[in-house]
């Protein structure tokens, strides 16, 4: 507005319009009792299908108020990024029998967002209640489906180079791909076991590869995890981690589950039968599990719709 003061507008904590550090002493006190670690902790990993006839407002929606609001205005979070599966790169994605998305081209974007270490229960909470707020304010957009979405504790990273971006960089740097694995530990296997050839063999050999484009490769394992095994837990998709104050977390076979993000420093359709149309069979030969998801995604141009009319 023409002539408002800086700041104008803004609220601040309780309810408040001010700008003044001293009227909030709560969050002047918060950090005395802190960490200060720099390093991440966990992720918010969370793969969605606009609906057909919604993919703009959907985009729109999701760039212009939630990636903020709902993700990182709130405590905690230290970095964000959005990737998008063109039409072209969904046609890439394997096995056809995922468990994860079905169909397996199912999942447009993916959001992807480091939490620091040793608050990201206390980012959650915030989240829970923040979206309750949202929910009450209309501000949450209903023209879409979450595939994948889960919250997951941050388990390690390997490396191609000596020398570069390492993990808390990696939502910053400006990788130009990204490859989503999502491997389940075989009945009656070690997710362990699975988890140390992963860093141990699988995902040094895919980097040492002859012009390998992984820099580097994070992995995670599902948060809220029940006893047993969930196989048979109720989800939007088989896979997904349903994020609702109402419902709370449904994850079938989190136990098992490993989710891989590869950054890639090149496009992932130059080279995807080189260095990712066979990992399938990889994993199936060590025979501790299954690559339930191989899916590539680019980054979107945060503010734009380019890539809207390539989705279908």
């Amino acid at each position: 507005m023409a002539g408002s003061a800086p700041g104008a507008g803004r609220r601040g904590g309780w309810g408040a319009v001010s700008d003044d550090v001293t009227a909030n002493p709560f969050y002047g006190e918060v950090p005395t009792g802190l960490g200060h670690e720099v390093a991440i902790g966990g992720a918010l990993i969370t793969m969605v299908e606009p609906h057909v006839g919604h993919e703009r407002a959907y985009n729109r929606w999701y760039e212009d108020d939630h990636f903020y609001a709902g993700a990182m205005c709130m405590p905690w979070m230290m970095a964000g990024r959005r990737f998008v599966a063109t039409r072209e790169l969904q046609l890439l994605r394997y096995p056809e029998d995922s468990f994860i998305a079905q169909p397996v081209t199912a999942g447009c974007y993916i959001h992807l967002y480091w939490i620091t270490v040793n608050h990201v229960a206390d980012h959650e909470a915030w989240t829970r209640s923040t979206n309750v707020e949202l929910t009450k304010l209309d501000r949450r957009y209903e023209g879409r489906t979450h595939i994948y979405t889960t919250f997951s504790d941050f388990t390690g990273v390997t490396y191609r180079d000596a020398t570069g971006p390492r993990d808390i960089h990696s939502l910053d740097y400006p990788y130009v791909g990204m490859v989503l694995e999502v491997v389940d530990a075989g009945p009656g296997q070690s997710r362990q076991e699975l988890h140390d050839w992963l860093h141990g063999t699988y995902l040094p050999d895919l980097q040492g590869a002859a012009h390998s484009p992984v820099a580097q490769s994070l992995t995670f394992t599902a948060r809220h995890v029940p006893d047993g095994d969930e196989d048979d837990a109720p989800s939007e998709q088989a896979g997904s981690t349903i994020m609702s104050p109402q419902r709370g977390f449904a994850i079938p076979r989190a136990n098992r589950r490993i989710t891989v993000i590869h950054l890639l420093d090149e496009d992932p359709r130059l080279n995807w039968h080189r260095h990712f149309a066979g990992n399938g069979e990889t994993v199936a030969a060590r025979g501790l599990g299954r690559l339930e998801l191989c899916a590539p995604f680019i980054p979107v141009l945060q503010g734009t719709d380019r890539y809207v009319d390539e989705l279908r």
